[in-house]
C-alpha cells in the first residue's frame, strides 16, 4: 500500500475521533455509561469476540478512558470510567441530540433521558457556556488558538470505512450510533470539518486533504445521500440545515480533545456572536438549563434489552 505524507491542520476533534469512534470501542464506552463493568458482561451484552474485546479494553485503558480495578465486596477485576472517560458523556449527549432530531425517521427516540437533578425528562441541548443560549454554527466564529499549526500525517491512498453501520446498532437502537454512522470514519469527518473551514469545491478538497479522487467521490456521495451536503451545479458542496446541526457534536468533541489531548493548547478558539464572548460548548438539560452529568441521569428505554 502506497502512502504519502500530507500536512494536516491541528485538530482536537480528529484526535477524539481516532480514540473513540472505532465501532467496537464506541459500543464498549456506551455500555460503560449504562453501568457495565465486567469483561464477561461486556462480552455477553455485545456478542463481541473475546480477543477483540480484550484488545479494545486494553486500548481504552492505555488512553485513560477506562481503568481496571476492583470494587469492594465483589470478585474479579472490573473496568471503570476515569474522569477523562466520564467527560465523554457530553459528546454522547450531543450526538444523541443530533440523532434524536434527524435520524429517528418519525419514530420516538429509543431512549428517554431523565435528569435527576430537576426530576424531568430531558432533551440534551448544546449551549454557549457564557450566555447559555443554544449554539448554532451560523452564530459561531473561530480563530487560531495557541495550538494552531500543521503537522505531517500519513495518508493511506487505499482507505476503507472504519465504521460498520450494522455493528453500531448491535443490541441497542441508538441515536448516538446513528449519528456515528455518518461521521464515524476518518475521511467523512475530515470532509465535514473542511466544509466548516469554507472548503466547497471537489478539487479544493482533494488538495486540502490529500485524498484520492475515488475515495472523495464515494464519501461525498454518501454525505449527500445522508442529507449532510447538497451539491450545486457548480460542483460545490454546501451544508444542508441537517449538516449545519452536526456542528454542535463536533465542537463538543473538540472541547473534550482540547481538555484531554492538546496539553491546554487548543488549536481553535470559538466566539459566540450572540453574546460576543469566547465560549466552550456545554450540554444542558432543556428544562433546568443545568449541565448534564452521567451520575445525575436516569434512563427509560423504548425497547426491550436482551439479557
Amino acid at each position: 500500500m502506497h502512502e504519502k505524507v500530507h500536512l494536516e491542520r491541528h485538530c482536537s476533534v480528529r484526535k477524539t475521533v481516532e480514540i473513540i469512534l472505532d465501532s467496537w470501542t464506541f459500543l464498549i464506552v456506551r455500555e460503560a455509561f449504562f453501568g457495565v463493568r465486567g469483561f464477561d458482561k461486556f462480552q455477553r451484552r455485545l456478542g463481541i469476540p473475546r480477543q477483540t474485546l480484550s484488545t479494545r479494553l486494553s486500548a481504552l485503558v492505555d488512553n485513560r478512558i477506562l481503568v481496571l480495578g476492583k470494587k469492594a465486596g465483589e470478585r474479579g477485576h472490573q473496568y471503570f470510567l476515569t474522569e477523562r472517560g466520564k467527560d465523554l458523556f457530553p459528546t454522547m449527549l450531543s450526538l444523541m441530540e443530533f440523532g434524536d432530531k434527524w435520524l429517528t425517521k418519525g419514530d420516538a427516540p429509543p431512549l428517554k433521558l431523565i435528569h435527576k437533578s430537576c426530576g424531568h425528562q430531558s432533551h440534551p441541548t448544546t449551549v454557549c457556556s457564557e450566555c447559555l443560549a443554544p449554539v448554532s454554527g451560523r452564530e459561531v466564529s473561530f480563530r487560531d488558538g495557541p495550538g494552531a499549526g500543521y503537522s505531517p500525517y500519513e495518508v493511506k491512498l487505499k482507505s476503507r470505512r472504519s465504521s460498520d453501520p450494522a455493528l453500531l446498532e448491535r443490541v441497542r437502537p441508538c441515536s448516538v450510533a446513528r449519528s456515528l454512522q455518518i461521521i464515524g470514519d476518518r475521511w467523512s469527518f475530515l470532509i465535514i470539518r473542511e466544509g466548516w473551514f469554507g472548503v466547497r469545491r471537489f478539487d479544493e478538497m482533494v488538495e486540502k486533504l490529500g485524498i484520492a479522487s475515488n475515495i472523495l467521490s464515494d464519501r461525498l456521495a454518501r454525505l449527500v445521500e445522508c442529507g449532510i451536503f447538497s451539491k450545486s451545479d457548480r460542483y460545490e458542496y454546501r451544508f444542508t440545515e441537517m449538516g449545519r446541526d452536526l456542528y454542535k457534536p463536533m465542537i463538543v468533541m473538540m472541547r473534550w480533545g482540547d481538555r484531554w489531548l492538546s496539553g491546554s493548547q487548543p488549536p481553535l478558539r470559538l466566539r459566540h456572536r450572540v453574546c460576543g464572548s469566547d465560549f466552550e460548548p456545554l450540554v444542558v438539560c432543556d428544562h433546568c438549563k443545568q449541565e448534564i452529568i452521567a451520575k445525575e441521569t436516569g434512563y427509560e428505554l423504548t425497547y426491550t434489552l436482551p439479557d
